[in-house]
């Protein structure tokens, strides 16, 4: 039977590349739900007019709380699974297929995007990050998670109906996995290259670092 999915995309001042991701996305036969997090550009309008359901945000909240709203609206209609993708063309929608097909042949109950078989065109110092968070997180959810950091993900419905998500930053991608992986779901992983843009990440090395670190020590002794 095929999986009815939609797409989840969290968005800030993404004016350039949002349009673009929310047509290829119904080419597929994907609906689109675009949470627009407080932009002050054409992200929003842009989104509806190329079919996107957009959710706005008056004032920057943060990807978590982008995503929990999402989840939130996404839980009341009738998909199988959402696919998360990033607003700024990172994640190519012709990889779907490849989550699709992996959640099928493993049984999974989430799939990851894996960008670490391929390291050419990543920032040195994220490839390092990754690496580490991901190998603490693996140690922490006791499943291997190669690149927990890789916003490209496949979630069953299921899985959100159960896991209960709090954060309202960039922590909320390892909040999940280790919810996840503590409910007894399964996690899978497969390779994705990202088109990495001329532009900063938003990504503050330091502060969100910090960050996923008190995240996991309080996981660690919420078990």
């Amino acid at each position: 039977m095929a999986v009815k999915i939609c797409g989840l995309i969290p968005s800030y001042n993404e004016a350039r590349t949002i349009g673009g991701i929310v047509r290829e996305l119904a080419l597929r036969g994907i609906a689109a739900y675009v949470i627009d997090d407080g932009s002050v550009d054409d992200t929003a309008s842009i989104a509806a007019s190329a079919g996107a359901v957009v959710l706005k945000h008056e004032r920057n909240k943060g990807k978590g709380a982008s995503l929990r709203e999402g989840f939130k609206h996404i839980l009341k209609k009738d998909f199988d699974a959402v696919i998360i993708m990033d607003g700024d063309a990172q994640h190519r929608p012709g990889d779907i297929d490849d989550f699709l097909k992996r959640m099928e042949q493993a049984n999974a109950d989430m799939v990851i995007g894996n960008r670490m078989n391929d390291t050419s065109s990543m920032p040195i110092i994220r490839i390092w990050t990754n690496r580490f968070m991901s190998w603490l997180i693996s140690l922490v959810c006791g499943q291997r998670v190669p690149d927990s950091q890789c916003g490209f993900r496949l979630i069953k419905k299921k899985v959100l109906e159960r896991v209960e998500l709090r954060s309202s930053n960039y922590e909320i991608e390892s909040e999940m996995i280790i919810g996840a992986a503590r409910a007894g779901f399964k996690i899978e992983s497969v390779p994705i290259k990202t088109v990495y843009q001329n532009e900063a990440s938003r990504i503050n090395p330091f502060a969100d670092t910090i960050r996923f670190l008190a995240f996991i020590v309080r996981a660690a002794f919420e078990r």
